[in-house]
């Protein structure tokens, strides 16, 4: 296994992980189920966890992958720079998280102000970590990028 394979095998588990985290959230805000609300929280922890290994196996993935044809500087610098803003926003959201899980089991009375930040937090990392495995995708998937025509139509379009 390569870091290339390694980077692949992890890197949906932030996105997926950071859009169930944001779901659970907001259907237990709208119905007030406490042990939703946690269960999102505790989600939404995980998930920032499991972004920290998937930024970790990134360069190794760069390294198999930057001297492959189609594969430029450029497409690779726009994913790291998305992937840095995104963990740290996750980061920070998953922080959150956990200080509203406390709160929440400390009665305290800014709780409802930390899970309601926590799930604007999540709205913006699930959107920041969407992105940049779009951008990801973009490294080794040309069909992907924006503008992109398939071969046989661009034949088709010269007759």
């Amino acid at each position: 296994m390569n870091g290339a394979h390694l980077h692949l095998l992890l890197n949906h588990t932030p996105i997926l992980g950071s859009l169930f985290g944001l779901l659970l959230l907001l259907v237990a805000v709208v119905r007030r189920q406490e042990t939703l609300i946690n269960a999102g929280l505790v989600a939404l922890v995980v998930a920032a966890l499991l972004t920290i290994p998937t930024q970790l196996t990134g360069e190794g993935a760069e390294e198999v992958v930057e001297d492959r044809p189609g594969v430029t500087h450029a497409l690779i610098h726009e994913h790291e720079e998305a992937a840095e803003l995104s963990l740290w926003v996750m980061e920070a959201t998953g922080a959150l998280a956990l200080v509203s899980l406390l709160a929440r089991r400390r009665t305290a009375a800014r709780a409802p102000l930390f899970t309601y930040l926590t799930l604007a937090g999540a709205i913006v990392s699930f959107g920041l970590l969407a992105r940049t495995g779009n951008l990801g995708g973009q490294i080794m998937h040309p069909e992907a990028r924006p503008g992109f025509v398939q071969p046989a139509e661009a034949e088709h379009d010269e007759d």
